[in-house]
């Protein structure tokens, strides 16, 4: 007996769609902004005598899952960027408190996670092995040949003296 042919697969289901109150970070990349959490404290950066009473640390964490418009393979590329400041519950922590003010090391945060997502999405280059060609192999050669000729030239020293 044979088989019956085998149906095709289904096509995979398309992603949901980003919400409603979704800002795009990267072109292609956006999330929500009611996943992005935000937590200020004491930084131990400028500031001077502020320093010790406002809350100029700025630190963001960004769940994984929320960010919609990535591709396995870039989403794959990021938490493999993201290294330690990924953590265990999935999400990305990033903090700044290398500015004066509350607002810059929002900024800064933010600009962060903005280099971090265009970086996982821009896919890397293929290397292709390449070889050198005949000629610049034998201009190699000769090179070396020439210099070989002059390190012994200076070996054989004056045998008139």
């Amino acid at each position: 007996m044979t088989d019956p042919p085998a149906k095709p697969a289904a096509p995979p289901p398309p992603p949901p769609p980003p919400p409603p109150d979704a800002i795009e970070i990267v072109p292609g990349v956006r999330v929500s902004e009611t996943s992005l959490r935000f937590r200020y404290a004491r930084s131990s950066g400028p500031g001077g005598q502020n320093v010790n009473k406002v809350n100029t640390k700025a630190e963001v964490w960004v769940p994984v899952d929320a960010l919609f418009g990535l591709s396995d393979r870039a989403l794959a590329r990021l938490q493999q960027m993201a290294g330690k400041r990924l953590t265990i519950a999935g999400e990305i922590h990033i903090a700044s408190d290398t500015e004066r003010t509350q607002e810059a090391n929002r900024a800064a945060v933010l600009d962060r996670l903005r280099a971090l997502l265009s970086q996982a999405v821009r896919e890397p280059k293929v290397r292709r092995k390449t070889k050198p060609s005949k000629a610049a192999k034998r201009r190699r050669l000769e090179s070396k040949k020439r210099r070989g000729e002059v390190k012994s030239n200076r070996r054989a020293g004056p045998t008139d003296w």
